[in-house]
């Protein structure tokens, strides 16, 4: 076996193990830690966007940042309970909805500025949201 094709099984390998513990991770977590999934999902997504850009891999940091926003716009907007939540419900999606224009505008403009305020307003609801589900338990 020749070294490129013994590094590209490992790597098969780890990416499908990696794979099965986020699944298995998912399959295991209550809704509340599904959302907090979805940020931790979301921030790497922005974080790895943000190496790309510095690097000047635009395609890249096109599909980090189109990752952030699908997490954003169909995970994290579309788990809103408008009727249950009420006024939070609909502020957290004006919040989400300002972030992902943030993330256009970063993709659009190489803005690095609007990728770390969109970082920060996630990590700002992430945090909050951590934080009741620890005194939930």
């Amino acid at each position: 076996m020749s070294v490129t094709r013994g590094a590209a099984t490992y790597g098969r390998g780890a990416s499908a193990y990696a794979r099965v513990g986020v699944e298995s991770g998912v399959m295991s977590a209550n809704p509340h830690q599904l959302i907090v999934l979805l940020f931790d999902g979301a921030q790497a997504s922005i974080r790895a966007a943000r190496i790309h850009l510095q690097a000047g891999n635009t395609a890249e940091k096109g599909k980090a940042i189109s990752k952030a926003l699908d997490i954003i716009n169909n995970g994290l907007a579309a788990a809103l309970d408008q009727e249950k939540g009420g006024e939070v419900a609909e502020r957290l999606g004006s919040l989400y909805d300002y972030i992902a224009r943030l993330l256009l505008s970063a993709n659009l403009r190489n803005d690095e500025e609007s990728l770390n305020q969109a970082e920060r307003l996630l990590e700002d609801i992430a945090s909050a949201w951590r934080e009741i589900g620890q005194q939930s338990a």
